[in-house]
């Protein structure tokens, strides 16, 4: 009928951000299988292994960003003078009469917001640069962004006019990470640039404030190189050790993981299921890392670490599978967020689950109408192979939930429905616990690393009933961010619970549950599909130091 709302649909692909047609002006080939058949399995058994043979993740230092830094009181340095929409007449007033004929000269005797002006001396060097910035835009992290693009190669000391309002020491710690964020390169399939070929910029900051942006780049550069680098060289086994590296460089570590076959083994079958396609030497695999205090306060970090996804046999169109490198964005930001917890000795027992795989396509994929077991007990109908984070997930929940941590913090980029409610920028978050969620939401927003809370609404839970199994994984089409949170939400059980309840009870209140540890989920975009001051085209980290600037509040030392 005219004007009736559209009947909902099963989403055909819950886990795709972009569906465009798939070219059909590929030419056909005939090959002859008894000359290419023997080099392809060689080629083939080459590139499986080929992951930890590389080293690529090796090369890549989360720490390069000191190289665009000098210690305050560094020789040959410029002064870099930040200058504000409200300050420019009267800074203006004080400059000698070359200052003002150059910036005449220029045709720059206005304030403009971004613009970077350099100021010669009366031999012709460098005297000073200018840097405007409108006085909404002093506090905005990203309005420095391009600053270290923008200069000359040399050694830069900050000044921020101190008259009038603002918090100066947060201005400078802003201005310290955007330089360091807007530095980043990713450089381990490219050549570096030159030792002294770029500028550098003083430390404005010293003691906790220093380390506090310390911590913070180096999470974000190991974020973005994990996601940015290609699954050629980070595959599930590429990723384990990169995390196995991370945690080794910090005291009073254990590392394990369970590989393979062995996952059916020790009960983790969806995990199994969903990576079982993969080749030989990128086996699935639950990979378990654990730091500090036996008697400290347990909050365990899980990570979506699905290190490639096609989207199995209901396979995605090429053009949404091209960043699909990036749909082990939740365990790089798990591993971010842990390196920071650790470099800052927030007094926790801090527990990281990896469930690791690549959403392959083989003779042996689970297949669209298969019912999985989990480890809860729990089955589920699969509507969709290209929904499959969440069921790698379950497995891991429950695991966490088992040991009745104070709180579970899921990350993962789970569905495309969560970026078209809030854009690529701002991740979603789903609590069981709206207290924390509202806090989390507000310490974000001044961090800033904005997150939203979305509901975790009953409402939809009828959307995952199967007429086989306890539930499906997947619902309609709208509200896609709701249904995969919702799926989640009935795996974060205390063992207590789980022998309580039977398995696909529809009453089954996950929201309220008692029982159940204190649960945040984030859906995360983690890449730039272009690039903006200070966040080039690639992985990125969103939402990491909204959850640290949460966890420290509670747990700092």
């Amino acid at each position: 009928a005219a004007g009736a709302a559209p009947t909902p649909t099963p989403n055909p692909n819950p886990e795709t951000c972009l569906l465009l047609a798939a070219p059909t002006d590929v030419p056909a080939m005939r090959v002859s299988r008894r000359r290419v058949l023997p080099g392809l399995v060689a080629a083939m058994a080459a590139t499986s292994a080929r992951g930890l043979a590389s080293g690529v993740l090796e090369k890549l230092d989360p720490t390069r960003f000191n190289r665009r830094f000098e210690d305050a009181g560094a020789a040959n340095t410029t002064p870099l003078t930040v200058v504000r929409k409200s300050q420019w007449s009267s800074f203006l007033k004080d400059q000698p009469p070359t200052t003002k004929a150059w910036l005449a000269a220029l045709g720059r005797e206005k304030h403009k917001g971004g613009q970077v002006t350099t100021i010669p001396g009366s031999d012709g060097s460098l005297e000073r640069v200018l840097f405007t910035v409108g006085d909404a835009d002093f506090e905005d992290l990203w309005a420095y962004g391009n600053l270290p693009k923008s200069l000359p190669p040399g050694n830069f000391a900050l000044e921020i006019l101190e008259d009038g309002d603002g918090d100066f020491e947060e201005v400078k710690k802003r201005i310290a990470l955007s330089w360091a964020l807007g530095s980043y390169k990713y450089e381990a399939l490219r050549k570096a640039d030159k030792p002294g070929s770029n500028a550098a910029l003083c430390w404005p900051l010293e003691g906790a404030a220093r380390q506090h942006v310390e911590s913070a780049a180096k999470a974000a550069y190991l974020c973005r190189d994990l996601i940015t680098t290609p699954c050629e060289d980070c595959g599930p086994a590429d990723l384990e050790q990169a995390a196995r590296r991370l945690f080794a460089a910090h005291e009073g570590t254990s590392a394990s993981s369970i590989v393979g076959d062995d996952l059916l083994r020790k009960n983790f079958p969806m995990i199994h299921a969903v990576g079982r396609a993969g080749a030989a030497g990128r086996e699935p695999r639950l990979v378990e890392l654990t730091w500090g205090p036996e008697d400290a306060p347990k909050v365990t970090l899980v990570g979506k670490g699905v290190c490639f996804d096609t989207g199995g046999l209901d396979i995605k169109p090429p053009a949404a599978m091209l960043t699909m490198k990036k749909d082990m964005g939740g365990a790089a930001h798990v591993l971010g967020l842990a390196s920071m917890i650790m470099d800052r000795g927030l007094n926790v027992r801090l527990k990281v689950l990896l469930a690791i795989v690549e959403n392959n396509i083989d003779g042996n994929a689970f297949r669209p109408g298969d019912v999985l077991r989990s480890r809860l007990g729990k089955t589920t109908e699969i509507g969709n192979t290209d929904a499959e984070g969440r069921l790698i997930l379950a497995d891991a929940l429950t695991y966490a939930a088992e040991e009745s941590p104070e709180m579970i913090i899921d990350m993962a980029t789970l569905t495309g429905a969560s970026r078209v409610a809030l854009g690529a920028d701002v991740p979603s978050v789903f609590s069981n616990d709206d207290e924390l969620a509202r806090e989390l939401q507000d310490l974000s927003a001044g961090v800033p690393d904005q997150v939203w809370q979305l509901p975790l609404w009953k409402g939809y839970r009828a959307q995952l009933k199967s007429n086989i199994a306890d539930m499906k994984n997947i619902g309609m089409s709208y509200g896609g961010a709701i249904t995969a949170a919702l799926y989640l939400a009935e795996f974060v059980k205390k063992p207590a619970a789980n022998e309580e309840e039977s398995a696909g009870d529809e009453e089954d209140d996950a929201e309220a549950a008692p029982k159940a540890p204190k649960w945040l989920h984030m859906d995360v975009m983690a890449y730039n599909q272009g690039t903006r001051p200070g966040r080039p085209e690639g992985g990125e980290a969103q939402g990491m130091r909204a959850f640290f600037a949460l966890l420290e509040k509670k747990y700092a030392s």
